[in-house]
């Protein structure tokens, strides 16, 4: 019986070790994914990165307008494609962001 004892808490050791292991692997992974998502952030939310000055300016002002603060350069949003397509991107992933007072 003793023999039996041994190979099950051996069994036991190895698959508690195999769990940490995997555990550890996630969560390196997840780190990395992390470090991916990294560059411009606007209210907390990942836009990627090298983005131009243009395009971070269009997000933060298409962002202020999700949120209900309606912020928009006429003329960026008609002469210039990188403000265009930050404004929308902004407003789009940013409209959770908005907060509605009920009284």
């Amino acid at each position: 019986m003793g023999k039996e004892t041994n190979s099950i808490q051996n069994k036991s050791m190895i698959a508690i070790f195999a769990l940490l292991l995997a555990g550890c692997a996630s969560t390196s992974t997840h780190s990395a994914q992390l470090k991916y998502l990294g560059g411009y952030t606007c209210s907390g939310i990942s836009f990627g990165k090298n983005l131009s000055p243009l395009y971070k300016r269009g997000v933060r002002d298409g962002c202020q307008t999700a949120k209900g603060y309606y912020t928009k350069s006429h003329r960026l949003f008609n002469d210039d494609v990188d403000y265009y397509r930050g404004w929308f991107a902004g407003r789009r992933r940013c409209r959770d962001l908005l907060i509605i007072e009920t009284d």
